[in-house]
């Protein structure tokens, strides 16, 4: 029995003008209820970005999406939001493909991966969180969100179109692919950004409200026109003031139940008829 199907494949969305969603859907095909985006962006201007890399089992879908948007040797920049494999998956790839381009972390993303990636400091820049870089016909901000799971998270924000990459923040589960949150039913998305919110941060339940709700209100006054980020659909026009004030009640809701024994072997046996199934087909 495997333990996964192969990734679908879908296509690179364009959120703005040259600035491209590169997604894998994890769980399709499973017997889990929900899935989840596992996202990347590229951003095609006069010094091209990639932000995020990808996870590491979905290779050659990511490096096909990306270098079908962008020669390698043109790209100038690699973001990288924190040091999740879901986000650092690819970037040694990345890195040896795409000779001319910096990466943009921080330090203590190089101290936490420093056992399994060798840096290449002469090829880096580090920033922090509210610090700037320039791309050429745009400088950049790298913005930390208000809901994250690793200290070296730090957001970006793309003045020239509005385009705020939030890394883990603002995410949700998913019936099946979407392009916009547009699509999804309003209530589910509430409650799947909300319990989304709580699986990254289980802390949020201890924080003081009014401070938290300060760091959301950071992100408002970007006055963004599209959040993307690596684990939901697009969010866009009136959606975004939604997610924002999901994210300010994040705190206030019970802490998120997680599946136990009982679920994992229930998936193993539905894994095991559908394997079945495949094999007598």
């Amino acid at each position: 029995m495997d333990s996964m199907p192969p990734f679908r494949h879908h296509k690179p969305l364009e959120v703005a003008p040259d600035t491209y969603l590169i997604r894998q859907v994890v769980g399709e095909g499973t017997p889990a209820p929900v899935h989840v985006y596992i996202n990347s962006l590229v951003i095609n201007g006069k010094e091209p970005v990639i932000v995020d890399a990808g996870f590491p089992n979905n290779r050659e879908h990511w490096i096909n999406d990306v270098f079908s948007i962008v020669d390698p040797r043109d790209v100038r920049w690699i973001f990288l939001s924190h040091d999740d494999a879901d986000h650092w998956g690819n970037l040694r790839e990345a890195m040896e493909m795409c000779p001319n381009a910096t990466l943009v972390t921080n330090w203590f993303s190089v101290e936490r991966l420093a056992g399994v990636y060798d840096f290449p400091l002469e090829r880096m820049r580090w920033v922090n969180d509210g610090d700037t870089f320039d791309a050429g016909d745009r400088t950049f901000a790298a913005i930390r969100p208000p809901i994250f799971d690793a200290p070296t998270t730090r957001g970006l924000y793309d003045p020239k179109t509005g385009v705020y990459w939030s890394s883990d923040a603002f995410g949700t589960p998913i019936l099946s692919p979407v392009e916009n949150v547009a699509e999804l039913d309003p209530d589910f998305w509430e409650q799947g950004s909300g319990y989304f919110s709580q699986l990254v941060c289980p802390w949020l339940e201890v924080v003081d409200h009014d401070k938290f709700i300060r760091t959301v209100d950071r992100i408002a006054r970007l006055e963004p026109k599209v959040i993307v980020g690596g684990h939901g659909p697009a969010i866009t026009g009136e959606n975004i003031a939604r997610t924002l004030e999901f994210a300010r009640r994040a705190p206030l809701l019970p802490p998120a139940e997680l599946p136990g024994q009982a679920e994992l072997e229930a998936m193993v046996v539905g894994m095991t008829h559908a394997s079945e199934e495949q094999e007598a087909a």
